[in-house]
């Protein structure tokens, strides 16, 4: 291992470089993490933390762990070799460097990038001249992993993961290359890419096949995004036309019907959330009308029927999957982790599909709530499932052997900054709300935006025009739909008062007033270096009550404020916190706590205090409630 280790970091492959293409395809366009730079209180903690503890956790891990050590053995197959771990090991180190990758724009670091580089020289070492990389079977090809198969491809619509592993590399590669303009990561995944391409289909000499584990449909998508290649897509769609017509038929993996015929979210909700964020990728970049469709109901469904008031989905611990219509309960409920990262990306491709705020309005319902809580505060433990309610056997734990939600949170949370802003010829979106500063062109053309704001905690947000070359263009800013009054889209959550809305926005001092499109404000002028928009959100607690079809919600109220979920907690309170009781008619009183889990607004309901939901578990075993009973 030390070998291993010492060639890490002398090895560094300098790599060619060549700037990222800017991305197209999309009815409208993501402003990409490159050109967004954080400077935010609230989200600058979290990055700090991933900087400082998660990403150097993660790969620690996976040089304790053997993972690097895999792609070694991969170079000198060994028949007497028993091959351990899970199939699907390789990803984590894929996860780790394209985390990593994002933190580079964010915090620039020549060592921690000279890192990445001599990994990968591991990984390029144990590709074959084909392009396959998988090293769970290229350890010991005469007995790979129990779960591969005695060939290439024949176990991978159950367990062998070799998609699986294509997609979290073609993600990592594509990040890390947009972060720092080298092919190295970028051309091994073009590789393993071809020879999947060149391998599977209908054509003379391939075998049909689809992924046993979504994410190589998204992955494709970018690709073909990042190079231009129509290959990419194309494989994209072909692994999702092809699903429920092979002989592999399971509703644990969405393969018991042809996705155009589904119109419900079941089975395992990490691969669910995945495929349906490929199928929004297809829909958008293709046009196809029965995709838009297909996933505009299974959408609906899950938005309606089966989403968490935390944005976190897949209710049962069997299968890690979505239950039936309305079965959300709590004490027992999974949420995993990755789910809710899986919830993230595909709202926000619905985003670019369709333009809409309501997919946002989820977006970050999802991330303050259903993903952060999957890590702590200082970026070291982590949730797999996240209950709504706790009877205090629930812990983050350090690390997992099956490490999915700590490396999946090692490459989201950096990922954060390419989720606030959108773009679409001369419009520019505005989605998140946090401290950051934005260069992008605009019909060919530089636009430079700050915000200010201590949201999550205020909702005042200051935008300013730093510098215009675009001339004439639209600002879009989303209005929150728990700031006009509507929980999520759909009835399956609803305000328990009937408050006004009450937001508004200023420019230059003056308060503007119009009509909402697709839930944005819209300004459309003729910007000048200094002009300043300033909007106001109503950021007051208000209580919550589920449709009534949520058996495990009735006669039940939680609290929110702005887009925090918040519960009661054990430490906070004297009773016992699943047995507390409220009214809709209490009165909510908010107090920010700077001494209190890293700094919080607590909500004080007479006796009983509430915190953030992602807050909870930092201080000890004990009982924990979002749904709390009403008198």
């Amino acid at each position: 291992m030390k070998r291993i280790l010492s060639l890490l970091f002398a090895a560094a492959l300098t790599a060619a470089c060549s700037g990222p293409a800017p991305q197209a395809g999309y009815p409208i366009g993501q402003v990409p993490f490159t050109d967004v730079k954080v400077s935010d209180a609230f989200w600058g903690r979290r990055l700090k933390a991933s900087r400082e503890v998660t990403i150097p956790l993660a790969f620690s891990k996976c040089e304790e762990t053997g993972r690097y050590e895999n792609f070694v053995r991969a170079t000198k197959p060994d028949s007497t070799y028993h091959v351990g771990g899970f199939s699907f090991d390789d990803t984590d180190v894929y996860k780790t460097i394209e985390g990593a990758s994002y933190l580079l724009q964010t915090y620039p670091d020549a060592k921690l990038e000279a890192y990445i580089d001599s990994v990968l020289v591991l990984v390029a070492a144990a590709q074959e001249p084909d392009g396959y990389l998988n090293t769970a079977r290229q350890m010991n090809p005469w007995h790979p992993h129990q779960w591969m198969g005695p060939e290439r491809w024949s176990q991978v619509e159950e367990l062998s993961h070799e998609f699986y592993n294509l997609g979290h590399m073609v993600e990592g590669a594509v990040a890390h290359w947009q972060a720092t303009g080298k092919r190295n990561f970028l051309d091994i995944a073009i590789r393993y890419a071809d020879c999947v391409c060149a391998a599977i289909g209908d054509g003379e000499g391939q075998v049909a096949r689809v992924p046993g584990h979504q994410i190589a449909e998204m992955a494709l998508c970018k690709l073909y995004l990042a190079t231009g290649d129509a290959k990419y897509l194309a494989q994209a769609k072909y692994f999702l036309d092809k699903r429920g017509r092979t002989a592999h038929r399971d509703p644990y993996n969405q393969s018991h019907l042809p996705v155009l015929e589904q119109d419900e979210a079941v089975g395992h909700a990490v691969r669910a959330e995945y495929m349906y964020s490929g199928m929004a990728d297809v829909a958008a970049l293709t046009g196809e009308q029965a995709y838009i469709d297909a996933i505009d109901r299974i959408w609906e469904n899950i938005v309606t029927k089966k989403l968490y008031l935390t944005g976190g989905v897949g209710s049962r611990h069997a299968g890690e999957a979505f239950g039936d219509n309305y079965e959300l309960p709590n004490l027992s409920s999974y949420c995993e982790t990755c789910a809710a990262i899986g919830n993230v990306y595909t709202n926000y491709r619905m985003f670019l599909l369709h333009g809409d705020a309501k997919y946002i309005d989820v977006l970050e319902r999802t991330l303050y709530n259903g993903v952060i809580s999957g890590v702590s505060l200082d970026g070291g433990a982590f949730f797999y499932p996240n209950p709504l309610e706790s009877d205090g056997r629930h812990h983050r734990q350090a690390w997992f052997g099956c490490a999915c939600c700590p490396s999946n949170i090692c490459r989201f949370i950096p990922s954060v900054p390419g989720y606030v802003y959108a773009a679409k010829d001369r419009d520019l979106y505005v989605n998140l709300y946090m401290d950051n500063t934005v260069t992008h062109r605009l019909g060919g053309k530089e636009v430079t935006v700050s915000q200010h704001t201590d949201y999550p905690w205020s909702g005042a947000v200051r935008l300013t025009v730093d510098a215009n070359k675009a001339g004439r263009f639209t600002l879009r800013l989303r209005i929150p739909g728990w700031a006009r009054g509507e929980v999520v889209p759909g009835d399956l959550y609803a305000f328990a008062d009937s408050k006004p809305a009450d937001w508004s926005v200023r420019l230059n001092g003056e308060t503007l007033s119009g009509e909402l499109q697709d839930g944005y404000f819209c300004i459309t002028r003729d910007w000048k270096a200094g002009d300043e928009v300033a909007l106001a959100f109503p950021m007051e607690p208000r209580f919550v009550r589920a449709n009534e079809a949520v058996e495990a919600d009735r006669g039940r109220l939680a609290v929110e404020c702005g887009p925090l979920v918040y519960c009661a907690e054990w430490p906070d309170n004297a009773g016992d916190v699943l047995e507390a009781q409220v009214s809709a008619a209490d009165e909510l009183t908010p107090e920010f706590r700077e001494d209190l889990l890293c700094g919080v607004r607590v909500i004080r309901d007479g006796e009983l205090t509430l915190i953030p939901y992602y807050a909870w578990n930092h201080r000890g075993a004990g009982h924990m409630e979002v749904w709390m009973k009403e008198k």
